[in-house]
């Protein structure tokens, strides 16, 4: 293919692009609609039915797996297919194995959740899907690391965009930890049963050192290579220091792989190893805020477009929050902090600060970038994206500080003592004080699912404009053909 093809828009794969961001809409609707219905039932327990398929246990882990995977999994091929081609300029290699790549995925996200409700996991902690899950996971996996490996050998540019760097990097990552993680062996050809190939402490240390990098490589590494491509190209400025983003990079990927046993102080893992985790969650701080400064700083000579520009917002705001969490996320694996915080409701704000904070919203503000690309029009309504950025914002806030005052309060009622050295506060009354703080998490879900089906309305809207002009187009060509005949 000649070079002035290759670098043409109409010769680049959008297909699967545009496939990846209307499930990872459909997914993140569904998922944080289930995970605001799990809260409600934590809240009023009485929602709490005698359905097995919906109760807590149940919905749980079918949240975390739309949300992560079928939200998060499909924002991250829509973008690193799209960011891939355009840095490249050339068209994303294979035709028929991208298109695998989305229906395997779609697969493994709806069946798991399907299973998930059904009662059928691997009874562990993390990565709970069957055996057969498992193995579609790993095989549609490879296939993406075959894809955008091949699409980078055949660019067009010598240079390689640090962003692919990230890219890259999160998806060998993934497909090492899922594999060695996932080692097991089955019962039978036709018995979704399997024994794991690990045990006891083992296991535990191999379940975090895969939970840990999950957030490390897919919920960050891959969401920073997202980053670096839509916040210079929306803010219309180069990347503030491209040599801080190289040294971003190299220190995050080497750090990360050190810091998952961080979640297993006090428990039966040798003490060494924990220290050694807790010592390069702290280090794992100056990289984390590196590149967030490298984002925000991009805006430099542009901070009149956070007036004027809610995607900008969306992005700054992701990026405010990803500086947040990296530096709660260091602090709580100190041992003193952690004796506090661990197995309380605010390791599940700090989740939800960089999940929703982060994740969520730089997936917005690059899907608000994208899509009027990918469908070539403006969207229906600019008003309707502040709208679903306030949303966001409040229930983000509300989400975060009531499990920040839930979690705290559990750690100090839970180590409380009488004049006795009796323990001052019963199980139940550490349950009666989550209450409210549980009512206000829901609440700020609430929030962020409105925002989310606002823009899910609006992206319609807007595929639906984007089609009616289309067709009106089509038909003056045949009119003006018609007329010239």
């Amino acid at each position: 293919m000649a070079a002035t093809s290759q670098t043409s828009p109409q010769s680049y794969n959008y297909d699967i692009v545009k496939k990846f961001t209307i499930m990872a809409l459909v997914w993140g609707i569904l998922g944080m609609f289930t995970g605001l219905y799990i809260a409600s039932e934590l809240t009023w327990p009485f929602l709490n039915f005698d359905i097995a398929e919906i109760t807590f246990g149940r919905l749980r882990p079918v949240h975390t797996t739309l949300v992560i995977f079928g939200f998060g999994g499909s924002a991250l091929f829509a973008t690193s297919y799209y960011i891939v081609q355009r840095t490249c300029q050339v068209r994303l290699w294979g035709e028929l194995m991208p298109t695998y790549t989305f229906w395997g995925w779609q697969l493994a996200v709806g069946s798991a959740a399907i299973s998930y409700m059904l009662g059928y996991t691997q009874a562990r902690e993390y990565a709970e899907m069957v055996w057969p899950i498992d193995i579609l996971i790993a095989v549609t996996w490879v296939a993406y690391l075959v894809i955008y490996v091949q699409t980078l050998r055949r660019r067009s540019q010598a240079h390689i965009y640090v962003a692919n760097w990230f890219f890259i990097a999160f998806i060998l990552a993934t497909a090492i930890l899922h594999i060695f993680n996932n080692m097991a062996m089955p019962v039978g050809l036709f018995n979704l049963s399997s024994y794991s190939l690990h045990a006891g402490v083992q296991d535990a240390m191999t379940q975090w050192w895969y939970g840990h990098n999950a957030v490390g490589f897919f919920l960050t590494a891959a969401f920073l290579g997202m980053m670096y491509y839509f916040v210079p190209k929306q803010a219309g400025r180069p990347v503030y220091s491209y040599r801080l983003s190289i040294i971003h990079f190299w220190a995050l990927i080497f750090l990360y792989m050190w810091v998952g046993a961080h979640h297993l102080h006090w428990t039966a893992l040798p003490d060494w190893t924990s220290t050694l985790a807790a010592t390069f969650s702290i280090l794992l701080l100056l990289p984390s805020w590196g590149g967030m400064i490298n984002g925000i700083m991009t805006l430099s000579g542009a901070w009149d477009r956070l007036r004027s520009d809610p995607i900008v917002r969306f992005l700054i705001v992701a990026l405010a929050f990803y500086g947040m969490s990296t530096f709660e996320g260091p602090l709580m694996s100190l041992k003193s902090v952690n004796a506090l915080s661990h197995y309380t409701d605010w390791t599940i704000g700090h989740v939800h600060s960089g999940a929703l904070g982060w994740v969520a919203m730089v997936t917005f503000g690059s899907f608000y970038h994208l899509i009027p690309r990918l469908w070539e029009t403006e969207f229906y309504s600019k008003r309707l994206i502040n709208v679903h950025f306030y949303l966001a914002v409040v229930g983000i806030i509300l989400y975060i500080s009531a499990l920040w005052v839930a979690g705290i309060g559990q750690g100090l009622m839970w180590r409380a003592f009488d004049s006795y050295g009796n323990l001052a506060y019963t199980f139940v009354e550490t349950v009666e004080f989550l209450h409210l703080p549980y009512l206000m998490r829901a609440l700020g879900g609430l929030f962020f699912v409105i925002g989310i089906i606002v823009m899910g309305y609006n992206v319609y809207m807007t595929i639906r404009k984007a089609k009616n002009e289309k067709a009106e187009f089509e038909a003056k060509i045949a009119a003006k053909m018609a007329t010239a005949q």
